[in-house]
């Protein structure tokens, strides 16, 4: 039975005052300070001796009249919670961990972040990195290297090693058309050392397009085989067709007058004079045999 006068009240129950005392070592905690711990009562000392953490920085025991500041099993006293190199406080302040240190975000930036390759600044959280043949830039740092603007999410050229965007390299580097003067992104023909768009490199004459076609040239202009043979081309004394050259096709020539291979023969017996000696009769030719007839 408890009397009146003869109890306190502790942790919602009653207690002689002689049986409210420190779990650990006894103390009587009538008019003192004590901490509840799994629901047993301790005296400042003991609490602090048992169960409060040592602070990293001071090594001093984080006691329950300071807030304590923890980071990954790792405890602070509020006021001991601070950078590194600056010792400015990281109270509600963004931090980073290093080699066991902490540190502010501007002296982790300035020590251990990486670098652009453009300005030497450090990349800071939240910042946009480009990254390119093992290099890194800030998105305002990765620029053309004929304009100067910031690239971004637009496509490049890539030219010594630095980047180009693309209308400055079609304006300065790229090739184009002999005859539109269009850049040729794709799909280009060579001819003369020029080049040129496949669908601008025509027959002279007819306009046909001669990228996959037989083609000559008369005066640096091209022409499909048809109209150079039309226009330019010998014509046989007998077919009357013109002698192109074009697949390796031989003719024969005497006196201004041509032939193809084929077409040079006798006019009466029809045997090819090629490589054989020959009678003229009026324009004709003639083998011996016929010749004497």
């Amino acid at each position: 039975m408890i009397f009146s006068g003869e109890y306190t009240k502790a942790m919602d129950e009653n207690y002689h005052k002689d049986h409210l005392a420190c779990h650990n070592c006894d103390k009587k905690l009538v008019a003192c300070r004590y901490i509840v711990k799994d629901e047993n009562p301790h005296c400042i000392p003991c609490y602090q001796e048992l169960y409060a953490h040592n602070c990293e920085e001071c090594k001093k025991p984080i006691g329950p009249d300071y807030k304590d500041l923890s980071y990954k099993d790792r405890h602070w006293h509020e006021f001991c919670f601070k950078c590194c190199e600056c010792q400015k406080s990281l109270v509600d302040q963004p931090f980073a961990p290093k080699n066991d240190n902490i540190y502010c975000s501007d002296c982790h930036d300035k020590n251990f972040a990486a670098r652009c390759d453009g300005c030497g600044e450090p990349f800071r959280g939240g910042m946009k990195k480009f990254e390119y043949k093992g290099k890194q830039w800030h998105e305002e740092c990765f620029v053309c290297m004929v304009c100067k603007q910031p690239i971004r999410n637009k496509s490049f050229i890539p030219r010594e090693n630095e980047a180009v965007c693309v209308p400055c390299y079609e304006e300065q580097f790229a090739q184009k058309c002999s005859k539109c003067n269009g850049v040729i992104n794709k799909g280009g023909v060579a001819y003369k050392n020029q080049p040129w768009h496949r669908e601008c490199f025509t027959c002279t004459k007819c306009s046909k397009e001669l990228a996959k076609e037989k083609f000559t040239s008369k005066d640096d202009q091209p022409y499909c085989a048809e109209c150079y043979g039309e226009l330019f081309a010998k014509k046989c004394c007998r077919c009357s067709k013109a002698i192109t050259g074009f697949g390796g096709t031989k003719f024969i020539s005497f006196e201004d007058r041509h032939w193809h291979s084929d077409c040079f023969v006798c006019y009466k017996c029809q045997a090819s004079m090629v490589g054989k000696g020959f009678l003229m009769n009026e324009g004709d030719i003639l083998c011996p045999e016929c010749g004497r007839n």
